[in-house]
């Protein structure tokens, strides 16, 4: 159990992960904006329109910020290390 709280917070998502965080955060952040802004327009309350802009920036920071193992499951396959000469 200690593992997994400490792999949480280490934070490390690899690229595949990093693709799909900015891919949802693109698409995301536009539909709420123009949804945010119909409903304001719709209401003519720009109070509504901040509200529901920023109740979807939360609930979007609350979908990627954490290192959720979606994020994680492409692991890198590094190459092993290379012998360096001279040294022994």
């Amino acid at each position: 159990m200690a593992d997994y709280i400490n792999e949480l917070l280490e934070g490390r998502i690899d690229f595949e992960g990093q693709k799909l965080v900015e891919k949802l955060m693109y698409y995301v952040l536009i539909a709420s904006t123009i949804a945010a802004f119909i409903t304001g327009l719709a209401l003519q309350s720009l109070s509504l329109t901040f509200g529901t802009m920023g109740l979807s920036v939360a609930v979007l920071a609350v979908a990627i910020i954490p290192p959720w193992p979606a994020y994680r499951s492409h692991p890198i396959k590094w190459l092993p290390a290379s012998p360096q000469p001279g040294k022994k």
